[in-house]
């Protein structure tokens, strides 16, 4: 019987015998993922990689136009393509020539949707191998470039790395610094055969456990202990280390690569089973060097650190875990943001060793970790790696470009795991993110669960358990837990009188009681937190203040109602009302929200106080404080402006109002949003009639009691210098209090007299 092909087959046939390609089909949105991959480190640019049945391959220049690069780039989350370069411009790929004869209309969404001639049917070489430049600028909702997504043709298997320790010392070293090289492949862990091992692999590695630099070990003595096990009959190493599967054969990295997978790995030996695996070699062995939070207080660094690292030039803000955060740097004594455009892994790795870090696990667009305020420095940031801080890098001026605060750039860096985080744990909550602090401490030598008292406890010291359980800030700090029920053989108090600065990475490494002191013992008032992903964070707009800073007289008859506010200071109870005026210090104040969620009142609307004066509802009741100070701290004038009403009074354009004081309406501050008090309202004043000619600190503190969490309490205050010669007032210098420090972390002692104005 006579074979017929399939119809299928025969359209194909009578296609190609006219001279025509069959479409491919049309596959559904996003089953193909694409690269750049070129010798720079730009992320928008390089030569195009598509990912297919699991291999890597190119896309052949044949037919390709700006129309394709446009749908390449959109699927590679960049607005659009600015061109595109034929004949393997970005070097020849290697692996199968995945598409050829692409064609696109334009609109659709990824590569795969277009026409082609198929999977892998193709009648091109490497050299026509096709490379797109896209437009730098990301899509909304294209929010970073991570490691995962960076990784190379084997990173589906080369997963984790982690340093097992040799030497006694060690393994007695949190974290661990130094030891052999183990890779997780393919579920297994193996050790690295250490023949052409270079400092830039030592780079990676030490980068991906958290440490921001690497130095040379001593091989001769770690050679000597590797003899001596391969010499001893009961050791297994030597039965391990004759099987191939045992070892990683080669690894060549360049030393900026933020992940092993992305240096060229071999992971079998080469060709010839004969060939015996790692010949006269051992295990690689890498010593790395942490950054400055990350030392045991008795271990000295290596080498002195320079001014400059010292003063860090660059700091992050708004995040939720330590080593990441929106990046601001300092230029002029003005911190500033950093803009997303050509923002990648290599530049953000730079920063994180700068910052004392490991390398970037993702580099973040978008404002993903919140805006700033003030200005964008930086620009089109362009590292080659090696660069020590970040301003060494190629970069433009922020203003050059057109970026908004939308496009602040952010990053996660890698820490170390210094396992304070088996240290503690919460119990008897509704979810995993409240309960009652557990935590693990030496009791007579002896590691005991147990709960923490709860004198003393406060946001502060709640910010840092939430941190250390790696469930980001603290919604409350809570004293009585009574309702919760705790672990029953961890009911004993094990901690009390912890004081945090806020700084700190674990409890364990607070100020606390030497002997437990806990006045009301065990039980109901054990330490508990319910912890949050995202905070608020508010911030006062000090250029405002400074431009709109006046003085009024004015008489007593317009008064009354700011008084029975106490909004005045205590000479006027003793005034012949209503004769007479008080000379006030007025000036607009403006409140942004710069966190990752609403500044809600802690009160709920039924404790909420009507002030008739003003006819609306006061929802925080100590909100602000404004006071004018001596040059050494001790205050002579105050507004009283305690009790506030919040409200949305301006958006971003695109953005809602959503909370509004009229008609008994929500209150709070919406994300992004800002809320204005302005010179002329009652009680927007420093009542400065008692004060004499001289020169003043001006002094603004927001939330001041820390009653409701924020990401950040350093820029809490704002403080002017303020000249008064008895009959004008000039302000200038204002900032506000994280400025002009890079730590800006105040010691709790230092905190607490600025907040008390005791200086």
């Amino acid at each position: 019987r006579m074979w017929s092909p399939p119809a299928t087959l025969s359209l194909f046939l009578l296609l190609l015998l006219l001279g025509q390609t069959p479409p491919c089909r049309p596959q559904s949105l996003g089953t193909k993922k694409l690269r750049l991959v070129g010798p720079g480190s730009r992320p928008e640019e390089g030569r195009l990689e598509v990912l297919h049945q699991g291999q890597w391959g190119t896309v052949c220049d044949d037919d390709f136009a700006l129309q394709e690069a446009t749908v390449a780039c959109r699927q590679l989350g960049f607005e659009s393509a600015l061109t595109w370069a034929h004949s393997a411009k970005y070097g020849q790929g290697e692996g199968p020539i995945w598409l050829d004869n692409v064609r696109c209309m334009g609109t659709e969404n990824s590569l795969d949707q277009c026409a082609s001639n198929g999977w892998g049917v193709s009648d091109c070489s490497h050299s026509e191998d096709v490379g797109v430049v896209c437009h730098p600028q990301r899509q909304r909702g294209y929010f970073s470039e991570r490691v995962s997504n960076a990784l190379g043709p084997q990173g589906q298997r080369l997963e984790e790395v982690r340093l097992k320790p040799i030497l006694a010392s060690a393994k007695r070293h949190s974290p661990v610094t130094e030891g052999a090289v183990e890779v997780r492949y393919e579920g297994h862990w193996r050790q690295v055969c250490d023949q052409s091992w270079t400092m830039n692999n030592s780079r990676v590695v030490c980068g991906m456990l958290g440490f921001p630099s690497q130095v040379p070990v001593n091989s001769l003595y770690y050679r000597k202990i590797w003899n001596l096990k391969m010499k001893d009959p009961k050791s297994r190493l030597k039965g391990l280390t004759s099987k191939n599967s045992f070892w990683i054969h080669r690894v060549d990295c360049l030393g900026t690569e933020p992940h092993l997978a992305n240096c060229q790995v071999q992971v079998a030996p080469r060709r010839g089973k004969l060939q015996p695996a790692c010949p006269g070699g051992m295990h690689a062995v890498v010593s790395c060097v942490a950054g400055p939070r990350f030392r045991s207080p008795k271990v000295k660094p290596w080498r002195k650190e320079s001014r400059a690292e010292q003063e860090l030039k660059v700091r992050l803000r708004s995040g939720a875990q330590v080593g990441e955060g929106r990046v601001e740097v300092l230029v002029n004594r003005q911190w500033g943001t950093v803009c997303d455009h050509r923002w990648n892994l290599i530049s953000a790795s730079v920063l994180c060793r700068q910052l004392g870090f490991g390398s970037a696990r993702e580099a973040l667009f978008g404002a993903q970790l919140g805006q700033g305020l003030g200005p964008i420095h930086l620009s089109e940031v362009h590292c080659r790696g090696y660069e020590q801080t970040l301003s060494d890098c190629l970069a433009l001026e922020g203003s050059q470009n057109g970026c908004q605060h939308e496009n602040d750039a952010a990053v996660r860096c890698n820490i170390p795991d210094m396992g304070f985080q088996n240290q503690v744990r919460l119990a008897g909550g509704r979810s995993p993110e409240e309960g009652v602090v557990e935590v693990q401490v030496e009791v007579n030598g002896v590691l005991r669960w147990g709960t923490v008292c709860s004198d003393h406890w406060g946001l502060t010291e709640a910010m840092v358990a939430c941190r250390q359980l790696g469930l980001g800030f603290a919604n409350f700090a809570i004293k009585d837990t009574w309702y919760w029920q705790g672990t029953p053989e961890a009911k004993e108090v094990v901690m009390s009188g912890v004081r945090c600065s806020g700084s700190e990475l674990a409890l364990q490494q607070c100020q606390r009681h030497g002997p437990v002191h806990c006045s009301h013992g065990t039980g109901r008032f054990s330490a508990g937190v319910s912890c949050t992903n995202s905070a608020p964070d508010l911030v006062m707009n000090a250029q405002l203040v400074q431009e709109t800073a006046y003085l009024e007289d004015r008489p007593l008859s317009l008064l009354y109602c700011a008084h029975e506010e106490n909004c005045l200071s205590q000479s006027a109870d003793r005034m012949d009302w209503p004769y007479g005026h008080r000379r006030l210090l007025r000036f607009s104040s403006q409140i942004y929200n710069l966190g990752r969620a609403d500044f809600r009142p802690k009160a709920g609307r039924h404790s909420w106080i009507w002030h008739q004066c003003h006819r609306h509802y006061h929802s925080i009741e100590v909100f602000t404080h404004y006071d004018l100070l001596t040059l050494n701290g001790s205050k002579v004038a105050e507004g009283h402006k305690a009790s506030f009403c919040l409200e949305d009074t301006n958006c971003p354009t695109g953005l809602q109002r959503r909370y509004a004081c009229a008609n008994f309406g929500e209150q709070g501050v919406t994300v992004g949003c800002w809320d204005t008090y302005r010179h002329d309202i009652d009680c927007q004043w420093v009542d400065i009639t008692d004060v004499g000619p001289g020169d003043y600190i001006f002094q603004v503190v927001v939330n001041p009691t820390n009653e409701v969490a924020e990401s950040d309490f350093s820029n809490n205050m704002m403080r002017c210098r303020c000249k008064y010669d008895g009959q004008r007032v000039w302000l200038h210098n204002c900032h506000t209090g994280d400025s002009y420090r890079a730590n800006a972390e105040l010691s709790l002692e230092q905190e607490q007299r600025l907040r008390n104005n005791l200086i």
